[in-house]
């Protein structure tokens, strides 16, 4: 009997996901974080988990709002869609899907390069590295990919390849809470549902924005936790994409994905 898809499981284990965004705050990661933190440009790739990751995910531009970017996923045609999840020898691949946030968010940097040409990035919870790939097809000037996987660092490495970029720099420790960096923008996709992990990012944001007048685009395709987070009352709809079927049919039905640009306004403040 086939084994449901790596889609299903990995919505059911976003829970313990957001658990270890929670216990890898700013200050106190393990030596593990500690030795394998950030990922420099021309760094080499450890080549045993490189030809696993191109043994077992697939090179696809299709089914997705941004054919122009080739990424490496993982799909039904690949092994580990029905094998058993636990032979899957990394943590869990989170990164190896292009969830429909980062698609809304990818596809509006690619149409409006205005919003990020000749400005810093940041792409936080980055995953397959998709949207911070379109920042820096776009000219923007510099960008930094965060994830806390650090074979998503591997994997984006993979798919600057796969575009013909050179890799960004990308940082695979925990930054929410920590010092508000200087940043021109924040964008991030998907990241809204767990409630602790939310509170945390509306805080982090906030004070971006308060600090370093950082913009903030967020990606959502309409989840619960998103819509009945309290954030949503300080939010601006920037645009919404019809999802294509693929993805839909990825994302249980969802036909739609936002981008949203987060503007808290003075009075909410101490919210």
């Amino acid at each position: 009997m086939a084994f449901r898809s790596w889609k299903c499981l990995l919505l059911d284990r976003q829970d313990t996901f957001a658990k270890a965004w929670r216990s890898r705050r700013g200050g106190g990661p393990s030596l593990r974080w500690k030795r394998c933190s950030h990922w420099s440009t021309g760094k080499s790739l450890d080549p045993e988990v490189r030809a696993f990751l191109e043994e077992n995910t697939e090179v696809t531009s299709s089914g997705h709002l941004t054919p122009e970017i080739r990424l490496r996923l993982l799909t039904p045609r690949c092994r580990f869609w029905k094998e058993k999840p636990d032979l899957w020898p990394y943590g869990d691949p989170f990164w190896a899907i292009y969830w429909p946030g980062g698609q809304a968010l990818s596809r509006y940097i690619l149409d409006n390069p205005r919003v990020v040409k000749g400005r810093s990035v940041l792409d936080l919870g980055s995953g397959c590295g998709a949207t911070a790939i379109a920042a820096v097809m776009s000219g923007a000037s510099q960008v930094l990919a965060n994830d806390i996987d650090p074979i998503a660092g591997i994997a984006m490495v993979l798919n600057c390849e796969l575009n013909h970029l050179n890799p960004f720099p990308i940082t695979i420790k925990n930054i929410i809470n920590s010092e508000a960096g200087n940043w021109d923008l924040i964008v991030l996709g998907d990241m809204f549902y767990d409630e602790q992990l939310a509170d945390g990012l509306h805080h982090w944001l906030r004070k971006c924005i308060r600090i370093q007048q950082t913009e903030v685009l967020i990606g959502d395709p309409g989840r619960h936790q998103f819509l009945s987070h309290r954030i949503c009352s300080q939010l601006h709809k920037v645009i919404e994409y019809s999802l294509p079927e693929y993805t839909r049919q990825e994302n249980n039905g969802l036909t739609s994905s936002t981008v949203w640009s987060y503007q808290p306004s003075e009075s909410l403040e101490s919210c």
